[in-house]
């Protein structure tokens, strides 16, 4: 089975949903100006409006053929406008836009070096893909339906966080094969030491695979400098292809003044950065017995450039992506003239070996759009202010958002769940006061301080805070009122109990249990005076009795009494001699005498031994 091929085309870079609406914006703009005689295009608020009606105008297009109208009212000077288009007109207006969506399209194909049957599936994604003139064209363009799976707004967000995650060390994914590629081909410059001549080469190609590292071995003397730029200016979006210069350092010759052997290793990143990341000279010690060491020289010329480039694997190091290529690595020989014209060349024959010593030099960066230290520090300072910026922005967002809350809510309850709980003055009077700031709010109060906003939701909450908590009274008071009855009944059925001598509660003090019986009477007398005054009490005024004194009574009576009603009964405990006579007779002493001066026995000078169950006496025994 071939493998599958998956790959991404965007639109042309001057070609985007953006695009159309501007069609239809300078389409309404001349006919707003001849029907109504409005320059829409100077007075911005409505020329941002006019954008907004003709992005859903062309979605509505998208999904109906017939005519549509485009209605805005108060558009410019309090003057309603109105206009029409249907599918077929604005198509006709969008020729233009529309010859564009090929290009792109067998670009990409181009560069990848497929053929259109090498494509399984389509999808398209992005909100113009919705048009169905574009959809049609790229239908045509590729020979197959399109697939629509994926959601066309959100597909490029979904990957680039997607990706963000897969960089990032925060979080897990799934391992993910993805190869990334150069935007623009990456070349580097040197000067060549032979002919006092510059030398050039692309290291990178456009669409090449990144991350990717490659080594490249210069024949030098003396220190020299490599510049890195993109050299296809035309393609980039920004004027100037310089990328920086790297000074290699610390080049020195050979023992023998031969030129030493220098590898560079360049990469481009997994964020697609360019970078000379390391260099080191290799330093020829002593070849091995018997055999001559490598000539380096080429052509006779002992300090002309050579330069080999390593392809290593392509992998993220260290970058959090991870990649599944097992491949091999690749090594392709490139010697480089001083005219700048490449030629590949292949040793087949057999290398003597040679003992070297490698040396790491150091690389000194010029880099075109590097910031200095300085810069650096000052930009990350103005990050960490407007972090805090940010924070306090939110944290006066979601004030203001409180007393806009605050008026809503109440404004609503004060004619629903809490009218009971208020008087019609009292209700006329907040209502008014809410009223008041719902309008602060959009005019004087659209812009104020933190403090501020918290002063005018504690000015509000000083008027809605008592409504609220005699409703909060009037629910929680029953629950109250019940469990504080359900303890008044449980401690009355135990002093009955000890009245009547349950056996359960006969070891109870006297004293203590009149103290119980007294208790559970005041709290019965307490609670039936506070409902009788809360039952008289009107629900607009403070509650005669609030939950707390109802919780504290109960806390109060659980706490003199349950000491009391709780108290364990004792145990009791039999005397040892007792104990020893119910164990029965020990090692064959069945009917003998009780000792003389046995606490047990009595006037006579006799023991009596206790009876069984049965009523038969047990046997007597002595206690040493």
């Amino acid at each position: 089975m071939r493998p599958l091929q998956m790959l991404a085309s965007a639109s042309d870079a001057a070609l985007g949903g953006k695009d159309f609406d501007e069609v239809l914006v300078n389409h309404f703009c001349e006919e707003f100006g001849k029907k109504y005689k409005l320059d829409v295009k100077t007075k911005p608020r409505a020329l941002v409006r006019l954008y907004q009606e003709c992005e859903k105008l062309k979605k509505l297009m998208s999904a109906n053929s017939s005519d549509l109208p485009l209605n805005i009212e108060c558009f410019m000077n309090d003057i309603d406008v109105t206009g029409k288009l249907n599918r077929g007109h604005f198509e006709e207006m969008c020729a233009g836009l529309l010859a564009k969506v090929e290009a792109p399209l067998r670009s990409v194909m181009e560069q990848a070096k497929l053929k259109k049957e090498d494509l399984y599936a389509v999808e398209i994604v992005g909100g113009a893909s919705r048009i169905p003139a574009v959809k049609e064209r790229v239908c045509k363009f590729f020979g197959k339906e399109l697939s629509m799976t994926l959601n066309a707004d959100e597909a490029v967000a979904r990957g680039c966080a997607l990706q963000c995650a897969i960089l990032s060390p925060a979080f897990k994914v799934r391992e993910f094969s993805i190869t990334d590629v150069v935007p623009y081909p990456i070349s580097l410059k040197w000067n060549s030491a032979a002919e006092e001549g510059l030398s050039d080469c692309e290291v990178f190609p456009k669409n090449h695979a990144a991350p990717f590292s490659k080594v490249l071995t210069f024949y030098r003397r003396e220190p020299f400098s490599l510049e890195a730029y993109y050299n296809n200016p035309k393609e980039l979006p920004y004027p100037d292809p310089t990328i920086g210069q790297f000074m290699v350092q610390k080049v020195v010759p050979q023992a023998n003044g031969e030129s030493s052997k220098v590898k560079v290793k360049v990469r481009v990143n997994v964020h697609g950065v360019f970078s000379v990341s390391s260099a080191s000279l290799v330093e020829v010690l002593k070849p091995t017995e018997g055999e001559e060491p490598m000539e380096t020289d080429l052509a006779g010329k002992e300090d002309e450039s050579k330069m080999q480039t390593d392809q290593d694997d392509q992998k993220a190091q260290g970058d959090g992506q991870k990649d599944n290529a097992d491949k091999k690595s690749e090594t392709e020989e490139m010697e480089t003239s001083e005219d700048g014209k490449e030629k590949n060349q292949a040793s087949s024959a057999k290398k003597p070996k040679v003992k070297t010593k490698t040396v790491e030099l150091p690389i000194e960066n010029s880099l075109r759009w590097q910031l200095t230290n300085d810069t650096v520090n000052l930009f990350v300072e103005n990050e960490g202010k407007m972090i805090m910026q940010d924070k306090l922005e939110k944290e006066r967002n979601d004030a203001k958002n409180n007393v806009e809350e605050y008026v809503y809510d109440m404004r609503d309850k004060l004619h629903g769940l809490l009218e009971k709980f208020v008087s019609e003055s009292d209700r006329d009077t907040f209502s008014l006061r809410l009223e008041d700031t719902e309008n602060w709010l959009y005019e004087d109060g659209e812009d104020q301080q933190k403090q501020v906003y918290i002063d005018k939701l504690a000015e509000l909450k000083k008027l809605g805070q008592p409504i609220r908590e005699r409703y909060n009274e009037a629910e929680e008071r029953p629950k109250a009122f019940d469990e504080l009855g359900k303890h008044i009944q449980q401690f009355m059925k135990i002093v009955e109990a000890y009245k009547t001598k349950e056996e359960q509660y006969e070891h109870l003090d006297e004293l203590e249990m009149l103290k119980v019986d007294k208790q559970v009477n005041d709290a019965m007398i307490w609670m039936n005076s506070k409902m009788n005054a809360q039952s008289k009490h009107n629900l607009t005024q403070e509650p005669a009795v609030k939950v707390r004194e109802i919780q504290a009574k109960t806390k109060e009576l659980d706490s003199a009494c349950n000491p009391i009603v709780l108290k364990s009964k004792p145990k009791v405990e039999v005397p040892k001699d007792e104990k020893a006579e119910q164990n029965g007779p020990v090692n064959g002493q069945e009917g003998t005498e009780a000792q003389p001066g046995s606490p047990e026995k009595g006037a006579a000078g006799g023991t009596a031994a206790p009876e069984s169950a049965e009523g038969n006496k047990l046997p007597e025994m002595d206690i040493d």
